[in-house]
């Protein structure tokens, strides 16, 4: 226990490093709160890591709540930033890889149970409405003995291709297609709110779309992947893996194209390389503000970028 405690203090202190390289507003409280505000849920990959839960992002525009994919633990971050559940109606999903999807049930189910009385409404490319249709069929039992008869344990989805998916009350979301490998469709999303724009790059290679789509964004959230040597060298598997992602060295050569006021690494894919290490590379290739995202970090953005942290509840 105490050796893990240790593991992950220095990764905190690396990611402290990161963050004040990008020279954010630090926040001490929840009381910057900003018109856009977006949150890091989880930061992680598939491995099942405590201290980074399954990729998911929310963006909060106004008082419309967005959630971009739902990995492991999606639940207990929210829980953790104080959000109830059930004002968490709106999914939209990059590709259907089981680490942005399995936190869906817990998101689906435990919504209506603690008071979400209408629908979970969730975008994603072709393939989720069978996704949604069938996880309803699997939670069939549980879903005739608790809520029958109620709203919230139905779903409606809306399967997308490339180009605006939802445009009300000022927020218009585009989704955009993105490569990675063999995971067709895969997409990312750019979020745009009163003059604001996030881009979320989904799972890719590195990719001259998600360089169009983030030109001048004030948050570009970025997928990375790396490896050492002596494991690309001695794991077949590992090049595989690395080969859909963004290395750190591409990953910096799109924030530097792009030009966001602030870049953020999230959905991060490490194999015996540390953190300061991921950063050294990227910054072989970008000298702009850089973040390495962690799980419970908030931006709000205005005419500063304010960055602050959450303590997971217990």
């Amino acid at each position: 226990m105490k050796l893990a405690k240790f593991f992950a203090g220095c990764l905190m202190v690396l990611a402290g490093s990161a963050v004040a390289a990008a020279q954010p507003v630090p926040a001490t409280s929840e009381s910057a709160h900003s018109d856009l505000r977006v949150r890091l849920l989880g930061t992680g990959s598939p491995l099942p890591q405590t201290f980074r839960f399954g990729p998911s992002t929310l963006i909060e525009a106004g008082n419309q709540k967005f959630l971009f994919d739902a990995g492991r633990g999606v639940i207990q971050r929210l829980y953790s930033f104080g959000i109830p559940f059930n004002d968490v109606d709106k999914l939209f999903l990059t590709h259907l890889h089981s680490d942005h999807t399995i936190g869906i049930p817990d998101l689906y189910l435990t919504g209506w149970l603690r008071g979400r009385n209408h629908p979970l409404h969730v975008w994603g490319p072709v393939g989720t409405r069978n996704l949604m249709d069938e996880l309803a069929k699997a939670y069939s039992f549980d879903i005739k003995i608790r809520l029958d008869h109620n709203p919230g344990s139905k779903v409606e989805t809306t399967e997308f291709t490339a180009g605006v998916i939802y445009d009300h009350d000022g927020v218009k979301i585009t989704a955009f297609p993105v490569d990675h490998g063999e995971a067709k469709p895969a997409f990312g999303f750019r979020i745009d709110y009163k003059g604001h724009r996030v881009v979320l790059s989904g799972d890719t290679r590195y990719s001259q779309e998600v360089i169009k789509q983030a030109k001048g964004a004030d948050l570009l959230v970025h997928e990375v992947a790396a490896a050492s040597d002596k494991l690309m060298k001695t794991s077949p598997k590992i090049p595989r893996i690395l080969g859909i992602h963004t290395s750190p060295e591409d990953a910096g050569r799109v924030f530097t194209q792009a030009a966001p006021r602030m870049a953020v690494y999230s959905h991060i894919v490490l194999f015996g390389v540390t953190e300061k290490e991921l950063e050294a590379r990227t910054r072989k290739t970008y000298s702009g503000p850089l973040t390495i995202g962690e799980d419970l970090m908030t931006f709000d953005i205005g005419d500063k970028i304010t960055v602050s942290r959450t303590q997971p509840k217990e």
